[in-house]
Formats: structure tokens, C-alpha cells, sequence
């Protein structure tokens, strides 16, 4: 298939012209119009537009390879990142780059895994500061996305001890696209972020040590939650009146965590968060740290019927 999402292309018997949205299969593609319609056609019946450069025309600096001196203090060894966000035109495709924030140029790979099937889709070199378009895909099949194994080796003419190469799997799910979008580094354009490259944990042995020996403590005991926990200020606090706003959200935050914090413990299988409609702010940042929660299956809009858009359901591993 020579076509990929986001290609845009005009048809050859029809006055019509579109993005890719779809490959269906070796021979047919979706192409989506100004309409928002996608008309599934034969590959052979349409052809690339010349003169059009995805991503508003701008050249990736990626390709260069040439590293340039930084200095020893300016050596930047952490930061490379997955960032994912839509396309300029077709909203319904997004695009996975590469970001990549150090100092070091980077081999990297992508191979996709789709029920044990394998298959190379980027290989090449990313030079220091730059970002390069590696995969790209339709957000609305995000349930049957292969599994992404990207492998990153760093080096650097310089004379840095490069760190260990990534080697990293990853299956997407929902919640990883239900937070708010951010500014992806490098790219100027909003989106969602995945580090690949997260910091090790640093375990201090002495610390550790002195723990054993600590006199134990009172055991805590954790109540169990209600199914439905309010968040409004009103309900948490009777001097409300008196509280400016980031009083009120770090109140609101930290009877979140603790009511979540008990339905882990407690094993239930849900727990409804009442947050309110109002700008957002609130349910954004609920929305912000459940994302980021390895004990949370996903969540939505709780039932609009009875909370309209002002409540989260959260489902529990």
C-alpha cells in the first residue's frame, strides 16, 4: 500500500479530493473530504495531491544527522517522549513522533504487534533536539491498535557515557487519550505525551536499613467508601465562604485521592466522583491523575440522566 494516513489525495474519475483516513486493506483506502464524510475507494483511483506537505509544510530538521558540540554542563541526557496528536486536516487520524529532547542522536525503532504478527514501521536516526513522525493510525479503532515495541540506542561523538538502550512495550488504552491535551515539546502543537524514558527509581539502602528496626506502628484502618463520593466545597467544608480557589481544589483533590485511595483497598469494583460541571478545571484534573493511576481501568462520564456532564466513573482493576 503506497498511500498512509493523512496522504492527501484527489480521485481520478470525480471532481473530489480528501485526506486518508482509512486503509482498509491492500487495495482500499477511506478518504475523508470537506464534509467529514469517508468514501471507501480503490487505491488506484486516486492520486496524491502535489504541492501539499502534511503538517502545514514544515521540513523535519530530524534528517540531519550532523551533532553539534554541547557543552558539558548543557548535556542533556532524559527526555524522549511519544507524542501523539491529530491531524492538521483529518481530526480522525492521529500521528505517533518521536520527540527527542537530549543531547544524544538516537537509533530508534518501531515494530507493531498485532496478535503475533510483526511489523517494522520506522527505523532511523533522530538527531538531538528534534522529533520525527513515526507512526500513524485512526483514533476511533484505539481498542484494536497493535502493540507498539519501540527500542532506542543513544550515542554521542562526545565523550558521555551513553545510558542503557530502551526496550519498551506498550498496548494504548483509552484512558491514555482522556486527559487534557498538553504541549508536545519540539512540535508546537497540543496533544498527549508518554515518556519512554521514565527516571529509575533511587532506593537509599541506609534508609531502608533503619526501617527494619523502626517500632511498628498503629495499624491504620481505611473505612470503605460510598459508591458516590460529592466533591462540591459545600459538602466538604462549612467555611467554604472563606476559601480561595486553590484552597478549594487542593480540599477537593485530597478527598478525591483518599476516597480512591479506599476503593483500591477495599476492592470495589467502582466509585463515581460528583465534581459538577462549572469550567472544567476540576474535572480535568481528576481526569489528569486518573490517567496516570496503574490501579484504574478507565473511567467516563458517569450517568448523564441523573449527573448530566458533572460526574466520573471510575472502573477499578
Amino acid at each position: 500500500m503506497k498511500y498512509k494516513l493523512g496522504d492527501f489525495v484527489r480521485f481520478v474519475d470525480e471532481k473530489m479530493e480528501g485526506f486518508v483516513t482509512r486503509i482498509i486493506d491492500e487495495q482500499m483506502i477511506g478518504v475523508t473530504g470537506d464534509d467529514d464524510f469517508e468514501i471507501p475507494v480503490l487505491a488506484s483511483k486516486v492520486t496524491y495531491v502535489h504541492g501539499y506537505e502534511p503538517d502545514g509544510g514544515k521540513k523535519n530538521s530530524s534528517n540531519v544527522t550532523d551533532e553539534k558540540p554541547a557543552a558539558l554542563g548543557e548535556f542533556v541526557k532524559n527526555g524522549v517522549y511519544v507524542g501523539v496528536a491529530t491531524d492538521d486536516k483529518a481530526n480522525s487520524v492521529v500521528h505517533f513522533h518521536l520527540i527527542n529532547e537530549t543531547s544524544f542522536q538516537l537509533l530508534a525503532t518501531l515494530t507493531t504487534d498485532k496478535q503475533q504478527i510483526f511489523k517494522g514501521e520506522f527505523a532511523g536516526l533522530i538527531a538531538p533536539k528534534s522529533a520525527e513522525k513515526i507512526y500513524s493510525a485512526q483514533l476511533a479503532d484505539l481498542q484494536v491498535w497493535p502493540k507498539f515495541i519501540f527500542n532506542v540506542l543513544f550515542s554521542s561523538k562526545q565523550n558521555i557515557e551513553p545510558p542503557a538502550p530502551l526496550s519498551i512495550q506498550e498496548k494504548f488504552k483509552a484512558k491514555d487519550f482522556s486527559t487534557t491535551k498538553k504541549n508536545l515539546p519540539l512540535l508546537n502543537k497540543a496533544g498527549w505525551l508518554i515518556r519512554l524514558d521514565e527516571p529509575e527509581l533511587v532506593i537509599d539502602a541506609q534508609k531502608l536499613k533503619e526501617s527494619f528496626f523502626e517500632s511498628p506502628v498503629e495499624k491504620i484502618v481505611v473505612e470503605k467508601p460510598v459508591s458516590e463520593v460529592d466533591l462540591h466545597i459545600e459538602k466538604l467544608r462549612d467555611d467554604y465562604q472563606f476559601l480561595d480557589n486553590s484552597e478549594i481544589m487542593n480540599i477537593q483533590l485530597a478527598h478525591f485521592h483518599k476516597a480512591l485511595d479506599a476503593a483500591i483497598v477495599h476492592q470495589l469494583p467502582d466509585i463515581t466522583f460528583i465534581h459538577g460541571a462549572g469550567n472544567g478545571t476540576l474535572r480535568n484534573e481528576l481526569h489528569r491523575q486518573l490517567g496516570k493511576n496503574k490501579k484504574v481501568q478507565t473511567f467516563m462520564d458517569a450517568w448523564k440522566e441523573k449527573f448530566g456532564y458533572g460526574a466520573t466513573k471510575v472502573i477499578l482493576k
